[in-house]
């Protein structure tokens, strides 16, 4: 199958470059680990660790910072495992090879360690992870998605994202609340592109949907709830429009994804803080729902599924826009602050990227699971980052 062009040069040289990378976690001194004091645990990639493009590093804007702080409020004795790494594939997450941990080979490793180490004490563990599996394999430096390599790559981040979360839910008990999230989708700010770009943007949301559904099947087999991420984004809502200081009317879905992350700025798609912040609340308003009458611990696992293969949109489908010693926990957050993006207005940049034509969608869609791929791991574009520097 011959390479794919999607969004255009710029867009997809930002997703190949960008080795979302370098360490987040934060290491402090455990006093002691009395009865009342619970953990959160918190896993991913650079999501997790919340780097910022302006100030190229991990900061503490992250969501699992901003979540921690809110669950600290109802959970005094809390203590924050932070263990995101910047960069992070579901294999590498899995084997090692990102980021170092103490005394434990990977990441996964590492969050077993300390769920032993703490065994009853583990409150709530979070994960994001699966956005480089494709960016850092199947993206040419051209802007080129290579269709094998997707189906491929996809396949095996379906399976080591069901084997993470199992191992995960299966390290805990009936008391750990787990839970995974969805994606926004970032290539919305192709929309400020004009006409081409308007097509391109619209021709996204299915695959990032489909993504989305596949990514959904697996943490629920695996017993996690899953944080509607692209709902709080409004990723699906093309109807309601807004109007954008530089840019007009456009669709609230772009609106937000402007407003919410560095796309139509840097031409990034990590989340500025604002962005960071309503992710931490996705998050918060599923771990609530534990708290509701009749709600108890993280649903029971169930019959594992086939990420999203039947749900994969079909060629002529449109898109419908829709209204061992563990690392020592931290009572902080990721070292270093970065600065607050959320003061970054939408602005119109012309020099985003030139669009795919919609030829590239059936072709896509026609590859089963290499929609989740594209969907899973397409939602962040990347940034170089210094590989020297680790937080």
């Amino acid at each position: 199958m011959r390479p794919l062009q999607r969004f255009g040069p710029v867009l997809a040289v930002s997703a190949v470059t960008a080795v979302l990378g370098m360490p987040g976690l934060a290491i402090a001194d455990e006093a002691s680990d009395g009865k009342d004091t619970t953990y959160y645990i918190s896993l991913g990639d650079s999501l997790a660790t919340g780097y910022q493009p302006d100030v190229d590093k991990d900061t503490d804007v992250a969501y699992t910072d901003q979540l921690y702080a809110q669950l600290k409020q109802r959970t005094p004795g809390l203590k924050h495992i932070r263990l995101g790494c910047t960069a992070e594939t579901t294999e590498s997450l899995i084997n090692g090879g990102k980021c170092d941990y103490p005394d434990a080979k990977s990441q996964l490793d590492a969050a077993l360690k300390a769920m032993a180490q703490h065994q009853g004490k583990v409150a709530y563990v979070t994960l994001s992870v699966g956005a480089n599996d494709i960016l850092l394999n199947c993206v040419s430096p051209a802007g080129a998605l290579d269709g094998a390599c997707l189906n491929s790559r996809s396949q095996a981040m379906g399976k080591n994202l069901a084997q993470i979360a199992g191992a995960l839910r299966q390290a805990g008990t009936k008391n750990t609340q787990f839970v995974g999230s969805t994606y926004y989708n970032p290539f919305l700010a192709a929309w400020m592109l004009g006409a081409p770009g308007q097509q391109a943007a619209k021709e996204s949301a299915p695959l990032i949907k489909a993504a989305n559904s596949g990514i959904t099947q697996v943490y629920k087999s695996a017993g996690f709830k899953v944080a509607d991420v692209a709902g709080a984004f409004s990723s699906d809502d093309f109807t309601t429009k807004v109007n954008v200081p530089g840019a007009g009317e456009v669709p609230a879905n772009v609106a937000k994804i402007c407003q919410l992350t560095w796309a139509c700025t840097n031409k990034d798609p990590h989340p500025n803080a604002d962005g960071h912040k309503v992710i931490a609340g996705a998050f918060a308003a599923e771990l609530a729902k534990s708290d509701a009458p009749g709600a108890g611990e993280s649903p029971t696992p169930s019959e594992p599924t086939t990420p999203a293969a039947s749900e994969s949109p079909t060629p002529s489908e449109p898109a419908t826009p829709d209204a061992g010693a563990s690392p020592a926990p931290s009572e902080s957050a990721a070292p270093g602050a970065g600065s607050d993006a959320g003061a970054n207005s939408p602005t119109v940049n012309g020099d985003l990227a030139e669009t795919g034509a919609s030829s590239n969608t059936p072709v896509l869609a026609g590859a089963a699971l290499a929609v989740v791929a594209v969907g899973a791991a397409a939602v962040y574009f990347a940034r170089k980052r210094r590989t020297g520097a680790q937080s």
